[in-house]
């Protein structure tokens, strides 16, 4: 996802390579053999280019630790109190080595307040903006996403219209994406560049003027329910006055969802690609999991 403070966690996760996942494991051993932590360690790990790096480390726990507790049923913060207080991991009852992992699949979304806050932009970045947070929990990753969506209030349309404008270096891995909601039989519509790209590529697309060419179209059809979703990644900077601004704006106060992660918009797919609905949804009772 998104690097910044308000990113969904999946687990277990769905995409990590074994070759990854075992860098990590070496990684985090080393580390904290070095710094002699005992009890929680909180690393934030970027796979880029095959390459595994480390953002940052710190010695305490985050906010992810008791969802996780909650979906492996691993008491941590019991488990990590008892090791700093002098007790011996492996004679606690939960073994030494990695956890098992769940059979059940665990989406953590952050939700937002943007439409209480005026001229907020909803771009995110390496500060967090979340208010709080949700848990969606099933055995399949499509319907644990589609469960945090819909918790996190946001509309999940299975059809529709989506206004696309994003920025020119983004444009060929957001190629894929409308590919798929295309195909999928949503309406595209997008802004000239982002069009004409589209458009080379045997998408069929609606083009729409942008605000300052002195056209209102986005914002009407905003306004007026006719887009579905907005996927919009920002360009040069947050200011009021640019066209991205706006329109993220515009989605907000509308309550259209608008998304400036491109990862996100996959993960929306996921959520929509099987036509699954909310009254279908398995209901997961966390204490028995």
């Amino acid at each position: 996802m998104f690097i910044h403070g308000d990113s969904i966690s999946v687990y277990p996760t769905q995409t990590l390579e074994s070759r990854h996942e075992e860098k990590i494991i070496e990684y985090t051993t080393k580390i904290a053999k070095e710094l002699h932590v005992k009890g929680i360690l909180n690393i934030q790990f970027i796979i880029c280019q095959g390459a595994v790096y480390i953002i940052e480390v710190n010695p305490r726990s985050s906010r992810t630790v008791p969802y996780i507790s909650k979906v492996t049923n691993l008491p941590m913060i019991d488990l990590a109190t008892k090791v700093i207080m002098g007790e011996k991991l492996r004679n606690l009852g939960y073994g030494t080595g990695l956890y098992r992992k769940s059979s059940y699949v665990c989406v953590k979304m952050p939700i937002f307040s943007f439409e209480k806050i005026k001229n907020a932009d909803i771009s995110l970045g390496p500060e967090m903006k979340s208010t709080g947070e949700v848990l969606g929990v099933s055995r399949r990753f499509s319907d644990a996403i589609l469960k945090a969506f819909i918790a996190s209030g946001t509309n999940v349309s299975k059809s529709g219209n989506i206004l696309i404008t994003v920025r020119d270096k983004d444009k060929k891995e957001m190629l894929p994406i409308a590919q798929k909601f295309y195909l999928k039989g949503f309406g595209i519509y997008a802004t000239s560049g982002t069009a004409k790209f589209l458009e080379n590529n045997g998408i069929h697309v609606i083009p729409i003027d942008k605000l300052w060419e002195g056209q209102n179209s986005i914002i009407d059809l905003i306004e007026n329910g006719k887009i579905n979703f907005v996927i919009n990644t920002p360009t040069k900077g947050k200011e009021a006055n640019r066209d991205g601004f706006k329109i993220r704006r515009m989605a907000t106060e509308c309550k259209t969802p608008c998304f400036t992660s491109l990862d996100t918009v996959n993960a929306l797919y996921e959520a929509i690609e099987d036509d699954n609905t909310e009254e279908n949804l398995e209901v997961v009772d966390i204490t028995k999991i």
